[in-house]
């Protein structure tokens, strides 16, 4: 959860970074990095769970099996 926060903090800086220079308004720079990077986070934290689970998968069914399989990039 650590790397997630730190992640989210990062994201915030580039994203009102970004808005501010393309938009020069302080106001839209700071909604869009709260909103953007908030929703971005939940998806980043819900796609590292979905990738864990299919991970614990392919390792259980290689394992019944008795083979090896190629194991998922990172």
């Amino acid at each position: 959860m650590i790397k997630t926060i730190s992640f989210a903090i990062m994201h915030f800086s580039v994203a009102f970074g970004v808005t501010y220079a393309l938009t020069g308004d302080v106001i839209i720079g700071s909604t869009v990095a709260l909103v953007e990077p908030a929703v971005n986070t939940v998806g980043y934290h819900i796609h590292e769970r979905v990738w864990e689970r299919l991970r614990r998968r392919r390792s259980d069914r290689t394992g019944q099996a008795g083979g090896t399989a190629m194991p998922l990039a990172a």
